[in-house]
């Protein structure tokens, strides 16, 4: 690969007028198994990372929770670095593809390491974890970022970057169903009794899994929409215009509003099943069938935004989650099935989230295009993940700091105020923050009219221009 030097260098294949055919069924597929692949590490950082720490690795949970938020801060910091390399990336193989070809090796690698217990003291096995787990998301940048721009480029066409945004989330919503489902029978069945095996064999069997994923989107899908061909290579400028573009700020807000909620009920579901309930076997159940509810609601997503605005969806939806978040708090914990019911609502209508905000991002893109005649899409995108990064990262440290602040002590009966803070994690706090999340978005200024003028406008200038 080799960076781009401004306008006044060679032309590429890459930077023709796009293609005016539209992604077949087969190239939305083959970039939705993509995000199988990123669940494999995704879903297993979010259910089960924090609990391997504290209750197999055997670290304090408020050192954790520190640990969490610090690496999680120097990753996110490193997605807009990777978003203005690929956007100034030249290959055979396009701007974002090489990075899934090259970089799944790398991530394979570093998340066996990062799931391997060492033989060190305390001290030693915090400062593993600090190392591991950084190297392990500068890894999954490398590839993720370049991934998620990949969508805003195979289409120029909103409706269709939402279907094929669609395919990718129940692509991924499967992912995270196969790691809540199956991770814990694994590591039983791989560890043979050794649990610290056991999840060191089940990261390199994910690995191999996921890297097949990566090359796969590589090998199917096309790039179509660049960049316009008179558009000077100018990071900081890039930067200006997405500052300057109110969607993106209301989104960027929204991305790291919403992804507290996601991981905090997802961080605190095991802890809750285990501590609260006393039933450490439903976790695979709890967790499998609300990735299954994700998936049904992902899946849905293009039929509702035929005929819902996705502004107005998206608000209805965050809003739903918080209303039926905070319903779960008010269960007694001898009623199962209730709490099962609304943890499938919950899942239901958290489904469409991803679809939605994805297909807004790669509309960000567009606006700023059709608003300043230049285009940074992976940039765009990697700005949009640095926001969810440090959402994620808030989520982790929140739930270690408050298991460390109401007493949590692994493995061991919970006092009241343990179980307490348990519950909270699972309902009230991510139910806030999801009504929080709703009212954020009457903010955003892309409504359906607005969208379509725009890139009916960008159509115009790239006929004009080819």
């Amino acid at each position: 690969m080799q960076r781009d030097q401004g306008s006044g260098g060679i032309a590429h294949p890459a930077d023709k007028a796009p293609s005016s055919t539209e992604p077949r069924l087969g190239e939305k597929v083959g970039y939705g198994v993509g995000d199988f692949g990123f669940n494999l590490y995704w879903a297993n950082i979010s259910a089960f990372l924090l609990i391997f720490y504290t209750d197999v690795m055997g670290l304090a949970a408020a050192a954790v929770g520190t640990m969490m938020l610090v690496t999680k801060i120097v990753d996110a910091v490193t997605d807009p670095l990777m978003g203005a390399l690929a956007d100034r990336t030249r290959s055979r193989f396009g701007r974002f593809r090489p990075y899934l070809l090259y970089g799944a090796l790398p991530l394979a690698f570093t998340g066996v390491l990062t799931w391997t217990v060492p033989d060190l003291g305390d001290g030693g096995k915090l400062v593993w974890a600090y190392a591991t787990f950084t190297l392990m998301m500068l890894a999954y940048t490398v590839l993720s970022i370049p991934y998620s721009a990949l969508s805003g480029v195979i289409t120029a066409d909103s409706q269709q970057r939402t279907q094929l945004i669609s395919f990718r989330f129940i692509a991924a919503f499967a992912g995270t169903m196969a790691v809540n489902w199956l991770t814990l029978d694994l590591v039983r069945w791989l560890g043979r009794g050794d649990e610290a095996l056991g999840w060191q064999l089940t990261l390199s069997l994910y690995g191999v899994i996921a890297t097949a994923a990566f090359v796969t989107v590589a090998l199917t899908t096309r790039e179509r929409v660049a960049p316009p061909a008179q558009q000077a290579s100018n990071v900081r400028q890039d930067v200006v215009d997405l500052l300057h573009n109110r969607p993106w700020m209301v989104l960027f807000a929204l991305a790291l509003i919403i992804m507290v909620t996601i991981v905090m009920r997802g961080g605190s579901l095991a802890y809750y099943l285990k501590y609260h309930l006393g039933r450490p076997d439903l976790t695979g159940l709890f967790l499998g069938t609300y990735a299954l509810a994700l998936a049904v609601g992902a899946g849905l997503t293009p039929l509702m935004t035929r005929y819902v605005d996705k502004r107005r969806l998206m608000a209805g939806l965050m809003a739903g989650v918080g209303i039926a978040s905070c319903a779960m708090f008010f269960i007694p914990p001898g009623s199962v099935w209730w709490m099962f019911a609304l943890n499938l609502l919950v899942g239901l209508m958290l489904g469409p989230k991803s679809p939605l905000a994805f297909s807004m991002y790669a509309d960000c893109a567009d606006y700023t295009e059709w608003k300043t005649g230049r285009r940074a899409t992976a940039m765009t995108f990697a700005a949009a993940t640095f926001s969810q990064k440090l959402g994620g990262a808030l989520a982790s440290a929140t739930i270690a700091w408050i298991l460390a602040a109401m007493g949590y002590v692994a493995n061991a009966s919970q006092s009241d105020a343990s179980r307490l803070g348990i519950v909270l994690l699972l309902t009230v706090i991510p139910g806030g923050v999801a009504l929080l999340a709703a009212w954020v978005m009457r903010f955003y200024p892309l409504d359906g009219a607005t969208l379509a003028q725009v890139q009916a406008d960008l159509r115009a200038r790239r006929e004009v221009t080819a």
